[in-house]
């Protein structure tokens, strides 16, 4: 994973960690005492400056009552690329 895709992942899921608390009136703070995840922690990670662990996701998943796959996937584009679709073949070639 190349450094810019890397950012933009980390982007991504903490716009849908904020989205998700905001849409259900939870502070930070409040978030914070739910997941016992400190808030500056959870701020990072709003922002995609920091990359959390699974665990971490998991905590947060769980204090927003969403699967966690809901922090990871784009919700919004299921539909648009037909859900469980077979991806493209990998190119090795560079790796060996």
């Amino acid at each position: 994973m190349t450094a810019e895709i890397e950012s933009n992942f980390l982007a991504d899921i903490g716009r849908r960690v904020r989205a998700l608390r905001a849409d259900q009136d939870l502070t930070l703070e409040q978030l914070a005492r739910l997941t016992g995840i400190s808030a500056p922690a959870l701020s990072l990670i709003e922002t995609g400056k920091r990359d959390a662990r699974l665990t971490t996701l998991a905590k947060i998943a769980a204090a927003l009552r969403v699967p966690i796959r809901a922090l990871l996937e784009d919700q919004t584009n299921d539909a648009s690329t037909g859900g469980d679709a077979p991806a493209e073949g990998y190119d090795l070639g560079d790796y060996l």
